[in-house]
């Protein structure tokens, strides 16, 4: 983790996403790993909605350049996150999520440039005749206001921030860090720079009343307005009209201190940057890079607001320096950042509506990382994250993001050979199924004269002719319910007459499952997810294809002809990831799981010792072993298929039967069908 990231790294991966390279960056082509940003973005919505206590939308902008900001019922973020700027997008995200919660609706316009006119006309026109005197506009008039008030309001809201959730610390003294604290705001503060009576100066030095830096002898007026703002006490604030009356009063306090001035027909536009260079210019942040800024404000002093507030140094009889030419070009872009920020209009890189599109649809998969830990050749514990998707969709398929696809591999999806195994599977399946309905059949056997049991009417005249025997008995037999989970290697090596045929008797097995009506039946595919962030990583990656328990056999029809395989095998980091989600056999349920796969485990991950993972060999097999072991210690009963190709391997073999033990089989590709079969059997037994 960066240092910048210390508030998040408890819960985030362990190593940024920045730093996280492996042995296949140089073949995987850079950009967005969506996979990441859902689960920053959901991240970042649990935030604002545990601050908030109630439900605040958090989502990315269709646009590609677009800000973070709020609309007053959402908040609506930039897509650049990774792990290193994480603190300051939560920071962001709570201080626009505060607005939607605190922000009177009613005056929220007045914070969009909606006009000041339209909340309350007369005080408007009372403050804008005593502006002109000081050669100020209109339209400047209400700028000036709304500037002031965007500071008031931020500094109440982000203060009940702090009081009512100190957890979150951490994230606003990023923000400030960033926005109000860095280098050369701090040094600017203790400047020749902005300390002359007019508005540029007053506006800088009203931003920078809860720096550290501060100086209130460097205007007329503003230690009155360091009072009337009393940030100690800004929770005293109620509501946004509360905010906007003490923004008029500071103005007044402007106003009353500014020399007057009258405009004659020869002079420039008050407010031009030419007119005074303290100005701080037209703030339109076309020539400013975010990314650029990050290392001004690296060492800069980062203490709580409170105990910032307390700080009274006024900066008197300081030796005062003006700022060089870079300094200026420097303070120039913090104060257009710092502005866009006031205004609710950071600007971030949005995504493309496919990428909208594609992240929506990860999330709605119920997509997560759940952490595998195992023992390394060296029995150092290693830990990995593993990629499941809890829900295989049609919007997951065309998002083209993981590659047991075949959209991912350029294949049409109607080509006739991928939907081969779905038709041949249902009509295998249908047959099976028949012999399958008894499972859903009650049978009762009635025993009667019995000593004992429930008395049978029939009997009960026999009662004078001395036989007590007036009891009946009945025996129910019926077929225990079932779980069947079918877990299938999606590596590279299986594609072909392989896949085919292990999903075609997948395929019967549901199919069958469907018409005995007691059998429920999860289906997983196992492979490697490869991200595409600005380094590539290589993550085990489980798909939960077909669930009985939410879906229908028309899922089977519509997606299973678009499954593909690809990467590698990490077999037992698969199973360990949803070992949770098993359900374990008992008395009145059988439960079992198959596993079709055609080589032994291996995966490898990250680029140094530190980071490097390889889970192969010896270490593999131990660790899938012991994931089996553990199955059976809940009653689950394993059987491990191993589809064998032309050449029969022994070595593979041995090591096959050292993960599975006698639960082990050896198949043909053109025998994997009759699994099929010999589950049907199991399944008729009592």
């Amino acid at each position: 983790m960066k240092k910048l990231n210390n508030f998040s790294q408890f819960w985030l991966r362990d190593k940024s996403v920045d730093e996280l390279l492996d042995i296949h960056e140089k073949r995987v082509k850079r950009g967005k790993d969506l996979i990441a940003l859902a689960g920053y973005r959901m991240a970042i919505s649990n935030f604002v909605y545990i601050m908030a206590g109630k439900h605040i939308p958090v989502s990315f902008s269709k646009n590609k350049e677009s800000n973070s900001y709020t609309t007053g019922e959402e908040v609506v973020i930039g897509s650049n996150l990774t792990d290193k700027n994480f603190d300051l997008a939560v920071g962001i995200a709570l201080h626009e999520g505060s607005h939607v919660l605190l922000t009177d609706l009613a005056v929220f316009d007045v914070l969009q440039y909606r006009g000041l006119q339209n909340y309350s006309k007369k005080r408007v026109d009372k403050i804008i005749l005593k502006a002109k005197t000081k050669g100020h506009e209109q339209y400047e008039v209400t700028n000036h206001i709304h500037k002031i008030l965007n500071y008031v309001e931020d500094r109440r809201v982000d203060k009940y921030v702090f009081t009512t959730s100190p957890g979150y610390k951490g994230y606003y003294h990023v923000l400030y860090k960033k926005y109000f604290y860095c280098n050369i705001i701090n040094k600017a503060l203790r400047s020749t720079k902005y300390r002359t009576e007019d508005w540029d100066s007053y506006i800088f030095r009203i931003l920078g009343l809860h720096n550290r830096n501060r100086d209130l002898t460097a205007l007329a007026g503003l230690k009155e307005i360091s009072n009337l703002l009393d940030l100690k006490n800004i929770s005293r604030l109620k509501s946004t009209e509360e905010s906007l009356d003490l923004a008029f009063k500071i103005y007044d306090v402007i106003l009353n201190s500014l020399p007057d001035k009258k405009l004659n027909t020869n002079e420039k536009e008050v407010g031009s940057s030419e007119d005074n260079p303290n100005q701080m210019g037209d703030i339109d942040g076309s020539s400013f890079d975010n990314e650029n800024f990050d290392s001004e404000y690296e060492n800069s002093d980062n203490e709580e607001l409170d105990k910032e507030y307390k700080n009274s140094d006024n900066g008197a009889n300081k030796e005062l320096k003006p700022l060089t030419e870079n300094e200026e070009k420097q303070l120039k872009n913090a104060l257009k950042r710092l502005d866009k920020f006031l205004s609710g209009n950071v600007q971030k890189p949005g995504l493309s509506k496919k990428d909208f599109d594609s992240i929506r649809a990860i999330e709605e998969s119920g997509c997560l990382q759940k952490e595998v830990k195992f023992k390394d050749a060296y029995n150092d514990l290693k830990s990995i994250k593993c990629l499941v998707v809890k829900n295989l969709t049609k919007k997951i398929i065309d998002s083209n993001i993981f590659a047991v696809s075949r959209l991912w591999h350029g294949d049409r999806y109607d080509r006739d050979d991928s939907s081969n195994f779905v038709e041949e599977g249902l009509r295998l399946g249908t047959i099976l199924g028949k012999k399958l309905k008894v499972r859903g059949e009650t049978k009762t056997t009635k025993f009667t004269r019995k000593d004992s049991g429930k008395i049978d009417r029939r009997l009960l005249a026999e009662l004078g002719f001395e036989n007590e025997n007036i009891f009946s008995q009945s025996i129910i037999e019926k077929y225990n319910k079932a779980y069947l989970h079918i877990s299938i290697d999606a590596s590279g090596s299986m594609s072909g007459t392989k896949w085919n045929k292990a999903m075609t008797s997948t395929v019967a097995m549901i199919k069958a499952c469907n018409m005995a009506g007691n059998i429920e039946v999860v289906v997983t595919l196992r492979a490697t997810h490869y991200s595409y962030g600005r380094a590539a990583t290589n993550t085990p990656l489980l798909v939960v294809i077909y669930d009985s328990r939410k879906d229908n056999l028309t899922k089977v029809n519509r997606l299973f002809k678009y499954l593909d395989c690809s990467g590698s095998t990490p077999e037992g980091l698969c199973y360990a990831s949803i070992s949770d989600d098993l359900i374990p056999g008992t008395n009145n349920q059988e439960s079992y799981f198959i596993n079709f796969s055609d080589g032994m485990p291996i995966f490898t991950a990250g680029s140094n010792y530190d980071e490097y993972v390889s889970y192969r060999l010896d270490v593999a097999y131990d660790h899938t072993r012991k994931q089996i072991d553990n199955m059976k210690m809940l009653g689950i009963k394993v059987i491990s298929y191993f589809i064998e190709g032309r050449r029969k391997d022994g070595e593979n073999n041995e090591s096959f039967k050292k993960m599975y033990g006698k639960d082990s089989h050896f198949i043909d590709p053109t025998n994997i069908i009759d699994v099929a079969k010999t589950m049907n059997k199991k399944f008729l037994m009592k």
